[in-house]
């Protein structure tokens, strides 16, 4: 099992807030194959996604966050996101992407939806 934490702290002094996001990764990840099977790429590619997750497993990342989470360019990371959308657990998805059209019409971020197959979640 994988969980993403969020945490927020407010400072009495200056009124900010701050929000951090941890990926906690249980042995069963490894254990039940999900790692092994997934591959470093995908599983780097996932666990940078899921860092923008909310408690609905909704990630509105742009491709320029996930590139330098990633430490590559743009177009490797959208290959590595490709690559991670079209991956199989157990045959089912464990990200899935859909674009949105704002209220003018155009799009917005894509929005990653990280699937419970995945068995990362928000606690």
């Amino acid at each position: 099992m994988i969980s993403v934490e969020t945490q927020t702290e407010h400072s009495i002094m200056s009124g900010k807030t701050e929000t951090r996001i941890f990926v906690k990764m249980y042995v069963d990840a490894v254990r039940d194959g999900l790692i092994a099977d997934m591959g470093a790429r995908n599983w780097t590619t996932l666990c940078v996604i899921a860092s923008y997750m909310d408690a609905q497993g909704s990630c509105y990342p742009t491709q320029e966050q996930i590139a330098k989470g990633l430490g590559v360019s743009r177009q490797t990371a959208n290959k590595y996101i490709n690559d991670l959308l079209e991956y199989r657990w157990q045959g089912k998805p464990v990200v899935v992407a859909t674009k949105e059209r704002s209220d003018g019409g155009r799009f917005d971020n894509m929005r990653y939806t990280v699937k419970s197959v995945s068995n990362l979640e928000i606690f």
